[in-house]
């Protein structure tokens, strides 16, 4: 006795959505994305281990993490002790430390795209020749050069 098969239809938004993920940008900005998340652990790292030091020791030694504003509960020396106390704080140093840390992603993209439209400008094109003259004015040419040689005595 033969088993009759059972057809398994997929359905048309599944198709729709393989065609919608295999296309060529959707995997250009998966990529995108997967480089950008690195790029910013290496911003952060430069952002949190070199310049802020160096900007704060510039500036007279301020550590940027721990410029906060108390609003509500007890008064702390650092940030981390002002959350284990339970205060609310604007925490303006990590504000700072986000626009330091914005400022370079975008100076960095910046030179990125600077340099990759300078890689792919087209060189300029030699003119083109001009076409040739069709072939009556050729002929009309030639019978007015033999005729002004024959004129010639």
């Amino acid at each position: 006795m033969a088993v009759p098969k059972l057809e398994v239809r997929q359905p048309a938004w599944l198709q729709e959505f393989q065609a919608f993920i295999m296309r060529g940008n959707v995997v250009d900005l998966a990529v995108g994305i997967i480089i950008g998340a690195a790029f910013t652990s290496i911003v952060n790292s430069l952002v949190k281990d070199l310049f802020t030091p160096i900007i704060g020791l510039l500036i007279g030694g301020i550590d940027f993490g721990n410029i906060f504003i108390t609003l509500k509960g007890p008064s702390q020396p650092t940030l981390e002790a002002a959350k284990a106390a339970g205060a609310v704080t604007l925490n303006v140093g990590l504000f700072l430390n986000a626009v330091i840390q914005f400022v370079i992603v975008a100076f960095a993209v910046f030179w990125l795209v600077r340099g990759l439209s300078a890689l792919y400008r087209k060189k300029p094109e030699a003119p083109a020749a001009p076409p040739p003259p069709p072939r009556g004015e050729v002929l009309l040419e030639e019978i007015r050069d033999l005729l002004a040689r024959q004129a010639k005595p």
